[in-house]
């Protein structure tokens, strides 16, 4: 399954599953196959995501010798969908998924 995440002003930003169910988990959100995030919802999505980005970064960073090579942070998978999130809260429109 792919998560496919829709706003009215931006372009789509699609997720293979175990990525955007982690995304929608982080941000409190039901990782169904159909949601929807409001803008009032935006600012603490954004800010629960940063925060995982900085945890996740801090503990890569204590971790000597361990080399992820070719696998994408979390900030990679997530930016776009920030982004997504920043603009579509800007403009006041929803966040829709699987609609």
């Amino acid at each position: 399954m792919l998560y496919k995440f829709k706003s009215r002003n931006t372009g789509d930003v699609i997720m293979l599953e175990a990525n955007g169910r982690r995304i929608l988990e982080i941000i409190g959100k039901d990782a169904g196959p159909t949601g929807i995030i409001l803008p009032g919802q935006m600012p603490a999505a954004m800010a629960a995501l940063r925060a995982a980005i900085a945890l996740e970064e801090s503990l890569d960073n204590k971790e000597e010798g361990d080399v992820l090579g070719d696998v994408p942070s979390l900030r990679q998978r997530a930016m776009p969908f920030i982004d997504m999130l920043q603009r579509s809260y800007q403009l006041g429109d929803d966040v829709v998924w699987g609609v």
